[in-house]
């Protein structure tokens, strides 16, 4: 790999590694890493053009190498890999970092192939193949077994609260669609954050569900409850906007996320086990969570949450 990767990028690498099907090398101080390209092609020419975007708008983006051929792709055993390079890789964005970057990508008018915001179908889809694959392999996997069925159950509350709220709403347009993540995590690290790889469009609030998500496993539930309540201080959201980010802070993301590790990767199912230990923290989380966001607007109410003592 180290020759082919410097015959098609004309690079001297004195040392690469492999991790997870990623090589990462290092030069001039900066960090790359040639990945496989997980994308459509499609996808690509609209990845290019926000990361041009946020060049022009003075984000220190994850710059996406052309090789040799003028391509972004380069094709090894007959998959697709591209070749991006990172400076200061261990730079952190919070959610104020967060908020500047997305008033500065927002998509109006035209058209994207990173577009989202199909939570509902998108949610259920996964849900129906997940019930197939467990019924199907987790013959041998206690862990899961044992804990599948209350996941799903948070995962249908939150779809059905999804539904509802595009129902309701259906004809209200007061809300942003802004450059968003497949996936934010806690820390929330410059390698992942401005990695073009994960670049969606979507609402704001998806990132911001997905940060505090994974902030719980990490901090306590007082650190992200001043986290969110930080966030709604500062960002006034539509009706729409304040159900949505409940609904994606209810929909079990940080579990459905190590599960399929569990089953794609061979992955232990001890990952499992600290967030299902937490199960009743995160139930008090969605209450509390509730609450907050309640103060700012009148959004609807899950009995079985809202009862918890």
């Amino acid at each position: 790999m180290k020759e082919t990767l410097e015959y098609y990028y004309g690079l001297d690498i004195d040392f690469l590694e492999e991790l997870d099907g990623k090589y990462h090398f290092k030069l001039d101080n900066q960090d790359y890493f040639f990945v496989f390209y997980n994308r459509s092609i499609d996808e690509l020419k609209d990845i290019v053009n926000v990361c041009n975007e946020m060049v022009l708008k003075g984000i220190n983006v994850n710059k996406i190498l052309i090789n040799r051929n003028n391509s972004y792709l380069t094709k090894i055993n007959e998959y697709d890999y591209i070749l991006f390079a990172v400076s200061n890789i261990n730079e952190e964005y919070d959610i104020f970092d967060m908020i500047k970057i997305s008033d500065k990508l927002v998509l109006n008018n035209s058209k994207s192939s990173l577009y989202r915001n199909n939570w509902g179908t998108l949610w259920s889809e996964k849900v129906d193949y997940f019930e197939y694959q467990v019924r199907e392999l987790a013959i041998n996997k206690d862990v899961v077994k044992n804990s599948f069925s209350y996941y799903i159950g948070l995962a249908e509350n939150a779809i059905s609260y999804v539904n509802n709220t595009n129902f309701k709403y259906k004809n209200v347009l007061d809300y942003r669609i802004v450059l968003s993540h497949r996936r934010v995590y806690f820390p929330n690290y410059k390698l992942n954050y401005l990695n073009p790889l994960s670049f969606i469009f979507d609402l704001e609030v998806r990132d911001i569900a997905e940060y505090l998500k994974s902030m719980f496993f990490n901090k306590n539930e007082e650190y992200v409850l001043e986290e969110l309540s930080s966030y709604l201080k500062v960002r006034r959201l539509s009706i729409y906007e304040y159900q949505m980010l409940f609904a994606r802070l209810l929909y079990p993301t940080y579990y459905f996320d190590n599960y399929e590790s569990v089953m794609n990767k061979n992955v232990d199912e001890e990952v499992l086990v600290k967030i299902i230990k937490r199960c009743n923290d995160y139930e008090i989380f969605l209450k509390k969570a509730y609450l907050e966001i309640s103060r700012y607007a009148k959004i609807d109410k899950i009995d079985w949450i809202i009862d918890l003592h």
